[in-house]
């Protein structure tokens, strides 16, 4: 007779966790604490573990909240919307992370990191592979085919190849009025890549269960390698140690708007782009009053603001009255990852 488990429970889904913030250091304790492996790939030494996986109920508690950390919410904007606008340039996303530059072949354009341009891009074709999936998932309830490969073996033609797509794919899955979604990793640094890709990924999520009309359901993440590297050890270490000495700090993150589609991406480049490149510099008040934009995304343009006072006006503290403006979660990143941030708040009277 074949050994079968005790009981449904030894076929449990994947641990959840109330925020991605949870599910960052349990990975980082497990991998860092109890590795599979010592591993060496391209020079990179580090700890890894297997085929690990967890599940966020609610994606949109998508920011972790750890001094330590300092995660930069510009760039997880910023990277969210290049994404969704199915972009690889360098110049966009350059100037928000300089070091991806590094992963450029031609100096111009990024290669499987530019996922979104996979997902989104029209690839020669009429329709994108996303709002091929999003038509199908409109005409077949339940359906299990609204699968988005992202990682090609092409990539592995070059074995130089600096920029292979970490990300195999999206699984879309509808299920009673809401929409669930699967990432599949192939590879994760956990210290560096992860909280950007689930932010990113998340964010998809959300703005493809709008396109559905549905509501958001469950993330799940699925991690082939799941590794630390012996660089980032140091870190870690704080950051774990910072987890283990306070309670989690939490903020509400808002919905996105249910009006959201392809146009008010374009129109958020539009505001991006003009504060990237220094052509214009806005208030709270023009923010607010006259871009005509959600209050979800006033606080991306805010963010974006705030980025063009600290890179080109390279001020000693920024607008105190936009850093006020900020959703309180956003506000505690800014003046944690900025000086100039921290000052403003110092010297904020409210």
């Amino acid at each position: 007779m074949p050994n079968l488990p005790p009981s449904s429970s030894a076929l449990l889904t994947s641990p959840a966790f109330h925020t991605v913030e949870g599910a960052y250091t349990a990975l980082l304790q497990l991998v860092s604490k109890e590795p599979e492996r010592r591993i060496d790939a391209r020079g990179n030494t580090g700890r890894e573990v297997l085929g690990v996986s967890f599940r966020l109920p609610d994606p949109r508690q998508r920011l972790p909240y750890l001094a330590e950390r300092k995660v930069n919410p510009v760039f997880q904007y910023a990277g969210a919307l290049w994404h969704l606008a199915g972009r690889r340039d360098l110049e966009m996303i350059g100037y928000y992370a300089p070091s991806m530059r590094a992963s450029s072949t031609d100096g111009v354009h990024l290669g499987g990191s530019a996922y979104g341009h996979t997902l989104f891009g029209l690839g020669g074709g009429s329709q994108s592979p996303f709002d091929r999936v999003i038509d199908l998932l409109l005409d077949e309830s339940d359906s299990k085919r609204g699968y988005l490969p992202v990682f090609s073996t092409t990539e592995l033609a070059d074995r130089s190849n600096p920029d292979v797509a970490c990300l195999a794919g999206l699984h879309l899955l509808p299920r009673e009025g809401r929409l669930h979604m699967i990432c599949n990793m192939r590879a994760t640094n956990l210290d560096y890549g992860l909280l950007s890709n689930v932010f990113a990924c998340t964010m998809i999520q959300e703005y493809a269960a709008i396109q559905l009309g549905l509501d958001l359901g469950g993330y799940t993440h699925i991690i082939g390698s799941a590794h630390v590297n012996d660089y980032n050890a140091a870190r870690v270490h704080r950051v774990l140690s910072e987890a283990a000495s306070r309670q989690p700090l939490r903020f509400p993150f808002p919905s996105m708007p249910e009006d959201t589609t392809a146009a008010t991406i374009a129109d958020l480049l539009t505001h991006e782009e003009a504060l990237r490149t220094n052509e214009l510099r806005y208030t709270v008040e023009h923010i607010q009053t006259r871009l005509g934009l959600a209050p979800y995304w006033q606080q991306m343009v805010m963010l974006f603001e705030l980025q063009r006072q600290i890179q080109h006006d390279q001020v000693a503290a920024v607008d105190p009255a936009l850093l006020h403006a900020l959703d309180p979660g956003l506000r505690w990143l800014m003046a944690r990852k900025w000086s100039a941030c921290a000052a403003a708040t110092a010297e904020d009277p409210q």
